[in-house]
């Protein structure tokens, strides 16, 4: 049978001669579309209509189909149609409540595709008429909180929550979604509160509970007051934060585990052989392949739980036992087409262990620490524009975290340790990094490293300035709670001092190509400045007097990328130009550091010169250092340890406004893949019937 045939409803050809006969359905639906009332000959019209199988495709292509005129001539029977799928949720018959869901959904989707063109208001009227449109919406959001919050079974649950996701994603534009008005009034925010804190009920529908939150976060946040916003941030319920934190946390573990899976399912066989023979040529290729999609949904849940609830930060440090929970094969996979990884929600097995069995011997995992190794795999490759954007809302949840005081109080808490296995690029010139045998330390720990690798891995041509800013931007929050608390941190800094000088080295090396794109200066005056902070406050808050005589060293061994800098930003702020203002505020920042060089390269000099040695030990530079610092001389640098706290408007509107664009149509594409496995939900409701 042609899709043509499968659209239109045919069931067979009696005869060469005959048509094809029609499901009573479709002549049904053909009734509505006809000018006359359907219930006029009929009075039982709707009853029957809602005990029959609904036929999607049918139902949708008619509203696409239909041109202006007959939307005039048909609007009564299509307002009709709403406003009896809308009863017939309040009957006791499930099937009837199954195909009205349905057919709710075909209509909502129908009538925007059809008018993509037309305002809000227009589109409310054709669904439900403009002058009934509030009465019909205050009952349709009641009778689904009524289905969510009740003793419905869980498939019925399941549809509904699909049904408002149809709903929120109907327009690319989440804002220009009028229908979503009524949403507003008529909350289903405690309904989906109750979903979250009820372990089974979680269990079943908190991936699509968290990602409709999210999105309704997300309507029309700057032009309105959204109450969404407002009772998300003051929920203080812990069971309700605990089982957001449980769902978020399922979720991003079991991307991480199919990520981890993949590679080592490429790193094994043959071309783990081959590639030893011919070198890592390939390595970023078949990494890239790995990190194409991300969940960006589930990151956006995240950002706006910690963004705007203070008492959700508390959630990131619950402890869960770290279990790679295996897939179940017996559970049956609907036939719907393969998507990317990281876009759909986790397998059931999974959403339904929220309580696990701890041992001993397990090492345990937080929202945080599984957060950090997610946004490890996503930061490796930020080559297109999709992936670039999964990194950046990373880091955005990294600068929220940073800057609040309980979060940076745990993530420093030395009694609270953690081994936390990162994600490296495959790189040329290092070895991939051994899983096993590490440290145990405090978590501000694994963020250092993340925002170590990242500065390592990115200096490239397409220079990611923007994620660039932000990494240091947080490690200088990090260093100010350090400084402000006193807390000495066992950290192998100078790793971190390494990777700051070599982005300083890429930054000069490129000054004419990344000049042409950027303000340099600021990212070099921000990296400057963390230096200023090392050299100003470091004996409050590095671990050891030798870490202090070690950044010294570093310093005086990497002189001349400090001094070819200086000599950079000299030349430019003494011409005019754009960048003379920016240039000459790094030229101010880097006196300390020149100061530094001066005073002990003359004295390094002579140490070597007086007792012959052509190439000084570091052991003994440490030793000039030392009895050096008498008579160095340091300006003090007012506002080393201020920051600018992160404010989502009006900087980063215009990003979060594309971001919920692209995960409203990948949420669209994947309810219209999975809401509608009729006959599964017809056969319960059969049985149950």
């Amino acid at each position: 049978m042609s899709q043509v045939e499968k659209k239109a409803g045919l069931l067979r050809r009696t005869s060469s001669s005959k048509k094809p006969l029609k499901e009573k359905v479709v002549l049904m639906y053909d009734e509505i579309f006809a000018k006359e009332d359907p219930a006029k000959n009929n009075p039982r019209f709707w009853d029957e209509l809602f005990l029959m199988k609904v036929n999607l495709e049918y139902l949708e292509s008619k509203l696409e189909s239909v041109n202006g005129e007959e939307v005039q001539r048909i609007q009564d029977n299509i307002n009709s149609l709403f406003h009896h799928c809308v009863q017939a949720l309040g009957e006791e018959h499930q099937i009837k409540v199954v195909n009205a869901l349905q057919t709710l959904c075909a209509l909502f989707r129908g009538v925007h595709q059809k008018n993509k063109s037309a305002s809000g208001f227009d589109i409310i009227n054709m669904l439900m008429g403009f002058d009934k449109a509030e009465q019909r919406m205050k009952d349709l959001m009641e009778r689904l909180d009524s289905l969510l919050c009740g003793d419905s079974s869980e498939s019925l649950k399941s549809l509904c929550l699909k049904l408002l996701l149809c709903l929120v994603t109907v327009t690319d534009n989440i804002s220009q979604n009028t229908i979503l008005e009524y949403v507003m009034i008529n909350s289903i925010f405690e309904a989906i509160l109750q979903i979250l804190s009820d372990p089974s009920s979680r269990g079943q529908h908190g991936y699509d509970a968290v990602v409709l939150l999210a999105l309704l976060v997300n309507y029309r946040k700057y032009e309105s007051v959204n109450p969404y916003i407002v009772k998300l941030s003051i929920v203080d319920d812990e069971p309700t934060l605990d089982g957001m934190g449980v769902v978020l946390h399922q979720a991003l573990t079991e991307y991480n585990r199919q990520y981890k899976d993949k590679e080592e399912e490429n790193q094994g066989g043959f071309f783990s052989t081959l590639t030893s023979m011919v070198g890592s040529m390939f390595i970023a290729d078949v990494d890239e392949k790995l990190s194409v999609q991300t969940n960006e949904a589930i990151l956006l849940a995240l950002y706006e739980a910690v963004h705007l609830n203070r008492n959700f930060i508390t959630v990131l440090a619950q402890s869960h036992p770290e279990i790679d929970i295996p897939v179940s094969p017996s559970t049956p996979t609907p036939t719907t087409p393969t998507t990317p990884l990281g876009t759909t929600p986790p397998s059931l097995d999974v959403m339904n262990n929220p309580e696990l069995p701890l041992d001993p011997n397990l090492q345990t995992s937080n929202l945080l620490i599984t957060f950090l190794k997610y946004a490890s795999i996503v930061m490796q490759d930020t080559k297109d524009e999709h992936r670039l954007n999964s990194a950046r809302l990373c880091l955005i949840i990294l600068t929220c975290i940073a800057e609040d005081q309980y979060a940076d109080a745990f993530l420093h808490d030395d009694n609270i340790n953690f081994r936390v296995s990162l994600h490296r690029m495959p790189m040329r010139h290092r070895k991939k990094a051994p899983g096993k045998n590490i440290p145990s330390r405090p978590l501000v720990c694994a963020v250092l490293d993340l925002m170590v690798e990242f500065i390592v891995t990115h200096m490239m041509k397409d220079f990611p300035m923007d994620l660039y800013l932000r990494c240091i931007q947080i490690i200088h929050k990090l260093l100010c709670y350090q400084k402000k608390c006193r807390i000495r941190l066992h950290y192998t800094w100078r790793e971190l001092w390494s990777a700051l000088i070599n982005l300083l080295k890429f930054l000069l090396s490129n000054e004419t190509t990344l000049l042409a794109k950027y303000n340099i200066f600021h990212l070099a005056l921000l990296v400057v400045n963390l230096f200023n902070m090392f050299i100003t406050y470091g004996d409050t808050f590095l671990p050891t007097s030798n870490s202090y005589d070690e950044l010294y060293y570093e310093i005086v061994r990497m002189h001349q990328v400090f001094d070819n800098l200086y000599c950079m930003v000299l030349r430019v702020s003494t011409n005019t130009g754009q960048w003379k203002e920016a240039a000459s505020k790094v030229t101010h920042a880097l006196v300390n550091i020149r100061a530094i060089i001066n005073h002990f390269n003359p004295k390094i000099e002579s140490y070597a010169a007086v007792n012959h040695i052509s190439q000084l030990s570091e052991e003994q530079v440490l030793e000039v250092v030392r009895s050096n610092y008498d008579t160095l001389t340091l300006k003090l640098q007012d506002g080393l340890d201020q920051f600018e706290r992160y404010s989502e408007q009006p900087k980063e509107a215009a990003f979060f406004k594309e971001l919920v664009r692209s995960i409203s149509l990948n949420v669209r594409k994947n309810v219209s893949l999975n809401t509608l496995s009729q006959d599964v939900l017809l056969k319960e409701f059969s049985t149950i019937s």
